[in-house]
């Protein structure tokens, strides 16, 4: 019922935001125009404004944001990208950067190196890793795992559960063939190694060239940190009763059992509430103040931050339960379709693993963990990073991401090409 109640409650603000919105429209005509020289140098004008502004953009979107990635340099010239499926599911879309004029096998160069971009299901959109695949577009062939809104699949779609995503991850790389390189991000990095081993023991020849984990949950034994303490202090049991809903009737997808975005951003939000208070305070204060450059800053951040997908109940709790409380993949005990998961099957695949020092959702020694697993890797195709001074989101994007991480990536690439 609260799926339908949080509907109703959404439905209801809505004439109030387009109310604001168009409040702030008239404002900004009138501080443009004639009035310029009085009304828009009061404060209190610009501080009403302002309070007008926030409450337009208090909605949540349950939409993709588009990735926005129209050119990326590649060596001295700027080369114009557009966006391709490369193969569509009714869960997800393989979705590949495809970019003008870029080295191809018959264009005389060697191709770049394929990438799979393994976004995370959590809550948000792929989109997220916008300034990671914005990165490695300058020297690779990019693809991405673009999961699809839970509550736009209808039901007779079936079931996508911890397996499925493997399953997909699978095919994906079937579809890119050998010498693909595979970058999980988060969440997904158990899915990526799961699906790896897999691939290793069946001597599929388009197991991957190179994995690289970033601040992904390999062992959550190791250094928990809030996110585990608050999955491990609950039964699955509670997760299922008072975290599932149905999608209400106006979806696609009514009917389905879903773990709300909106609910997993309000369980992101409570863990940090003095840092969106504050960022919501600065934006006030910016738009007051006139600062639109700094105002629109922080707008672009929660426009992104506020577009949220639902997950599958049987995902949300099967990855809940498989990972975070019970460390299948460490222990040796997880299964895929009852085949017992080998990561020490790997033998062909580099693998790279990075961590943050100041992650407070992923700590440092859950990925690195991965490294214990991989027995049948020899010494040469293991590394481990550790990034100084970055938290979670800073091991994937940013300026440290962009000037210390991502040079190693590219060097694991470049080295099991």
């Amino acid at each position: 019922m609260h799926y339908l109640a949080y509907e109703i409650q959404s439905n209801l603000a809505a004439p109030m935001r387009a109310l604001a919105r168009r409040a702030v429209e008239t404002a900004d005509g009138w501080t443009m125009g004639t009035l310029d020289g009085w009304m828009g140098g009061l404060p209190a004008w610009r501080a009403m404004t302002a309070g007008w502004a926030l409450l337009a953009d208090t909605k949540l979107s349950h939409r993709r944001p588009p990735f926005g990635i129209d050119s990326v340099p590649v060596g001295r010239r700027q080369v114009a990208v557009r966006e391709e499926a490369a193969l569509t599911t009714p869960f997800g879309t393989l979705l590949r950067f495809a970019k003008e004029g870029a080295p191809t096998a018959n264009g005389g160069e060697a191709p770049q190196p394929k990438v799979l971009v393994v976004a995370p299901l959590s809550g948000h959109f792929a989109t997220l890793l916008r300034g990671t695949v914005r990165t490695l577009l300058r020297e690779h062939d990019v693809y991405i795992t673009d999961w699809h809104n839970a509550r736009d699949v209808p039901l007779a779609a079936g079931r996508f559960g911890f397996d499925e995503y493997v399953e997909h991850l699978m095919t994906y790389l079937r579809h890119l063939g050998p010498n693909t390189h595979v970058v999980a991000v988060c969440q997904p990095c158990v899915q990526a190694l799961v699906a790896v081993a897999l691939m290793a023991e069946a001597r599929d020849p388009a197991q991957p060239a190179s994995l690289t984990l970033m601040a992904g949950p390999v062992d959550t034994r190791i250094n928990p940190t809030e996110v585990n303490h608050l999955a491990t202090e609950r039964s699955i049991d509670w997760f299922e009763r008072n975290l599932i809903a149905t999608v209400p009737p106006c979806h696609p997808g009514a009917g389905r059992k879903v773990y709300p975005g909106y609910m997993q951003l309000m369980a992101f939000m409570a863990m940090n509430p003095d840092r969106h208070v504050k960022a919501h305070g600065d934006l006030f204060r910016h738009l007051a103040n006139g600062d639109r450059e700094k105002a629109q800053a922080v707008r672009v951040f929660y426009d992104e931050y506020f577009a949220v997908l639902d997950l599958t109940a049987e995902f949300y709790l099967e990855t809940v339960q498989k990972v975070f409380q019970e460390a299948q993949l460490a222990t040796g005990e997880l299964t895929f379709r009852g085949q017992k998961v080998k990561p020490a099957a790997i033998r062909r695949t580099a693998l790279l693993t990075v961590e943050g020092e100041r992650d407070d959702i992923c700590s440092m020694g859950q990925t690195v963990a991965a490294h214990d697993l991989c027995t049948g890797l020899k010494p040469y195709l293991k590394r481990h990073h550790l990034q100084a001074d970055v938290g979670h989101y800073g091991v994937f994007n940013g300026r440290r991401w962009e000037g210390q991480i991502y040079p190693i990536v590219r060097n694991l690439i470049l080295s099991a090409e």
